[in-house]
């Protein structure tokens, strides 16, 4: 994310580390309370489970020792041990056992194993009592019992087993009670554990189904004559986790207080800390205008104040060097300036490759003759200040006027990697001046100018020129009077053009980036104009007519 302003930045940063350590905090203590839900979960499921198993032993327990107590009863034995007793008898005494000890089911099995009596309606449940009697049969035990659990008509009973003696074993009695929903109902009442129990996908009984994230643990209950049945202790993560829910409301709430104070409190620092920066950034406009006489006074010791002490020595400064830069301004170009200004005045110069353009006015000898100084003067100012411009705006140097005649560098002091193109540009733009100074000339009576413009690309030296007295920065070399003979052929009537470059700018304008290339207003065309002497070069010059 991007600030506009640094107190933004400051005030971003402080409402970041305040508002990161809160959420960190926050995280943490949430993390925190979540592992103690879990831990605190996990052992009441633990204990729900060890609760479960103990209530379902405690009452086959009881109800085993009150079965075993009834089988002392003289009555009972005489009646059970009759060999004449019908079914619907002993029957009848089942369900006096069953009431007496409290159990929900009796059975009566014989030694043998086969079901005599029960207490119930329905199919014969013998292949569920048949595998708790042999059970207690293998027992070593001088009281063996055996409980396991079963199903009977769909319904999940904890099933023993004990045997009936007079006084030695003479039958086997088999007591159960169901696996309800008021047991699991009487489970929730001590543990506050839900359950859930089942057989595959069928739910047998189910206390209520707590809301939200559940954690859940199985107990596996083992059965005779079928497949194990399930019972699943759960228990309400959100419940667990609903007072540490509310302690983190409240966190969040001075969490938000504290970032607003924070807020606050960092607005009026950032305030503090900027309006100096700003105050200094605004100065810094005030030089950019260039009023190096107005001040800036920060009653501050640290270092913003020190800053404003600079800016003040540097105003002076820069002062001091637009004094130097005016004077050379007047006297060379822009360009030059910089460069002595950065290298100083020194004799001497580099090699490089330079794009010289030579311009020269057409008739301005005759010129001469029909006008006064003073209006000729004027004339040749207003047709120099447009042709200038045109040339600077391609990025070009004015060496020098020669007269009526301008020497333009493209390429130094500057390196341009694109000077053949400037160039090039930039006498086209030239023609384009001229036709509308024409223009100009004619509303005022005055008659067209004429204009031969010639351009070279070579390798010469460029620097500072002269005496330690008195230096001028230009360039010397064979590619310039190349470039002002060439200026000089314009003037050949067969060639029609204004416009002359030799083949060595021709061929250096189609190198390079063509994103480097300054664009043009006109397209450009070159029509060979064939190899010429020029005077000074025992070799001819390609030349190339240059048509906007």
């Amino acid at each position: 994310m991007r600030f506009r302003s640094f107190r933004a930045q400051l005030l971003a940063l402080i409402l970041t580390l305040t508002g990161g350590a809160q959420l960190v905090a926050f995280l943490l203590i949430a993390r925190v309370h979540r592992a103690d839900a879990h831990r605190e979960i996990d052992r009441q499921l633990t204990e729900a489970s060890r609760r479960f198993l103990k209530n379902v032993e405690q009452r086959n327990t009881d109800l085993a020792g009150r079965t075993e107590a009834l089988s002392f009863d003289t009555g009972l034995r005489e009646t059970l041990a009759a060999t004449t007793t019908d079914r619907d008898t002993l029957t009848s005494v089942m369900a006096n056992v069953r009431g007496r000890v409290g159990a929900s089911l009796a059975a009566l099995l014989s030694l043998e194993g086969k079901l005599l009596a029960e207490t119930r309606d329905g199919p014969s449940a013998e292949n569920i009592y048949r595998p708790l009697q042999l059970q207690a049969d293998a027992s070593e035990s001088p009281n063996p019992r055996a409980t396991s659990y079963g199903f009977i008509d769909g319904t999940l009973y904890s099933l023993t087993i004990v045997p009936l003696r007079a006084p030695d074993i003479v039958a086997w009695i088999a007591i159960g009670f169901p696996l309800d929903r008021a047991f699991l109902d009487e489970l929730h009442d001590s543990t506050g554990v839900e359950s859930l129990l089942r057989h595959g996908p069928t739910v047998l009984a189910t206390t209520a189904t707590p809301p939200g994230e559940l954690i859940s643990r199985p107990q596996i209950l083992p059965t005779t004559g079928s497949a194990p049945a399930t019972l699943e202790l759960r228990y309400s993560l959100d419940e667990k986790l609903a007072p540490a829910q509310r302690l983190e409301n409240v966190l969040l709430v001075v969490g938000a207080g504290s970032l607003l104070l924070a807020a606050l409190i960092g607005a009026g620092f950032a305030r503090r800390l900027t309006r100096p920066v700003q105050q200094l950034a605004a100065h810094t406009a005030v030089i950019a205008r260039g009023d190096y006489a107005t001040t800036i006074t920060l009653d501050r010791t640290d270092e913003l104040g020190r800053l404003a002490e600079s800016f003040n020595r540097m105003s002076a400064g820069l002062a001091e060097r637009d004094r130097v830069r005016d004077l050379l301004d007047k006297n060379v170009s822009p360009e030059v300036a910089a460069q002595l200004m950065r290298d100083g005045a020194t004799l001497g110069g580099e090699e490089r490759e330079v794009t010289i353009l030579f311009a020269d006015l057409r008739g301005f000898t005759t010129l001469s003759e029909q006008l006064p100084p003073r209006e000729l003067l004027t004339l040749l100012n207003r047709y120099l200040d447009r042709m200038s411009a045109a040339i600077e705006e391609q990025g070009g140097v004015i060496d020098k006027f020669i007269g009526d005649a301008i020497m333009a560098l493209f390429g130094a002091p500057v390196a341009q990697s694109d000077a053949p193109s400037r160039a090039l540009a930039a006498a086209l733009a030239m023609e384009r001046a001229l036709v509308a100074f024409n223009a100009e000339l004619a509303t005022e009576g005055r008659a067209p100018l004429g204009i031969g413009i010639g351009i070279n690309t070579a390798r010469i030296v460029a620097g500072n020129i002269g005496s330690h007295r008195r230096l001028n920065y230009s360039v010397i070399g064979d590619g310039v009077n190349v470039a002002a003979r060439i200026e000089s052929l314009t003037r050949t009537p067969e060639y029609r053009t204004s416009i002359i470059a030799t083949a060595a700018t021709m061929a250096a304008s189609q190198v390079g980036p063509v994103s480097d290339r300054p664009s043009e207003k006109a397209v450009r065309t070159f029509r060979p104009l064939g190899t010429v002497p020029v005077k000074g070069r025992a070799e001819p010059v390609e030349i190339f007519a240059v048509d906007g």
